[in-house]
């Protein structure tokens, strides 16, 4: 990998700018100065420092986010605000993108990586990849509910969706459940309750896959994933 891409990659500004670093001899490859922005580098195998702090090579970064109600699940938007917006410079330089989408109303775990791999094969129909949602319902959801959501419900665009394992928590005027499906059609959590004449008044995913929600992380925050999360989703 060239030098300059290397340093780009890992945030130390655009080629100009890393250009004045090394102008600057505040570049070092194996304790020589570097000089050629064009030199090829192994930063698995060479050390690559900057003002004397080793530069720690990443290719891949993976994100979990408490996504907030109001943002919406895109790279840039004109006119809202993205989860992208909400990230640190030092993780938004690795460009990455939200893996599939909450609505812009809907909070909870959302999975932001530039790993299109790992993205693709989490978003396959063909994986089967399940997905959990709690939710208030307008509305009293009952046993003959689940039985319809086992089944599978006929959306209003006659789309029959797979079968969905609904948990009543608590059924009243407002009842509260989760949701585990393991399709992503666009709003299907509340279409699939508008199908059986109920309303979803919030929603909140907890889970994808094998990575759940951390319950501390506050509205709007993330963290990155610990190895062990990531070769889980693998």
């Amino acid at each position: 990998m060239r030098l300059d891409k290397l340093l780009s990659n890992m945030g130390y500004g655009s080629r100009k700018e890393v250009k004045k670093l090394l102008k600057m001899k505040a570049v070092s490859i194996d304790g020589v100065v570097a000089k050629d922005v064009s030199l090829h580098v192994d930063p698995d195998k060479q050390s690559v420092t900057v003002l004397g702090e080793r530069v720690i090579y990443q290719e891949y970064i993976y994100l979990m986010m408490n996504k907030p109600a109001g943002v919406i699940s895109a790279t840039e938007d004109l006119y809202d605000q993205t989860v992208i917006d909400l990230l640190d410079p030092v993780h938004a330089h690795f460009n990455p993108f939200p893996v599939g989408r909450l609505d812009k109303d809907t909070e909870g775990f959302l999975l932001i990586t530039n790993d299109g791999v790992l993205a693709h094969n989490l978003l396959s129909p063909k994986k089967h990849v399940p997905k959990v949602y709690y939710a208030r319902v307008d509305g009293r959801v009952v046993i003959e509910d689940i039985e319809q959501f086992r089944q599978g419900v006929i959306l209003d665009d006659g789309y029959h969706t797979k079968p969905g394992k609904l948990t009543i928590i608590n059924s009243g005027e407002i009842s509260e459940i989760e949701l585990e499906i393991s399709e992503g059609k666009f709003h299907q959590v509340k279409r699939m309750f508008e199908a059986v004449g109920k309303k979803v008044i919030y929603l909140k995913r907890l889970s994808m896959g094998n990575l759940l929600l951390d319950d501390r992380l506050k509205l709007g925050e993330y963290r990155e994933l610990t190895a062990e999360e990531i070769e889980s989703i693998r």
